[in-house]
């Protein structure tokens, strides 16, 4: 029988924060074969992809008010944490990036904007660095469907999410 951490981001939601971190934090901190209880304000559709590509299969039920419990359940799958985008660890050494983007302190979707505009300036094989407040788990399908790779985790800090992209066949054609 799994057991469960329970984890209640309704507060968080209801204040108008953002409780992410909190919650990648609690899956990042269970004993293998533990699962996550988790209690929002709605059905939280794009944690359910990204738990999903981690190893966790999910069970959502609305409950009384509107709320939602959210079972996370281990699969047998061992997984192990890549850098984000598949092709990126097949694609050797980077070079240095050759342009930086600082997207702290921007509410989405401005980083994302920023970012695709600038990829869209730049020559195959250059890289781009951004700094982000969050995983920014939209971007990632946008550049595979333009041919980029990247990678990206949080630094030490834990609050800033460093993402790097490789530019590829797509600004070429410009």
């Amino acid at each position: 029988m799994t057991h469960f951490v329970e984890v209640d981001v309704r507060p968080v939601l209801r204040d108008g924060g953002e409780p992410f971190e909190q919650i990648m934090g609690a899956v990042a901190g269970l004993a293998p074969g533990d699962g996550l209880r988790l209690l929002a304000t709605f059905k939280p559709t794009p944690l359910l992809h990204v738990l999903a590509s981690r190893g966790f299969s999910h069970e959502a039920k609305e409950l009384a008010g509107g709320d939602w419990e959210v079972l996370f359940t281990p699969s047998d799958v061992d997984w192990a944490p890549e850098p984000a985008g598949a092709a990126a660890a097949q694609d050797g050494a980077w070079p240095e990036p050759a342009r930086f983007l600082d997207n702290r302190d921007l509410d989405p979707p401005e980083p994302m904007v920023r970012i695709m505009a600038t990829t869209a300036e730049m020559a195959k094989g250059e890289v781009l660095a951004a700094l982000l407040c969050r995983e920014p788990l939209f971007l990632f399908p946008e550049l595979a469907k333009r041919g980029h790779s990247w990678r990206g985790a949080f630094e030490p800090d834990g609050t800033t999410y460093k993402v790097l992209v490789k530019i590829g066949g797509a600004a070429e054609a410009a």
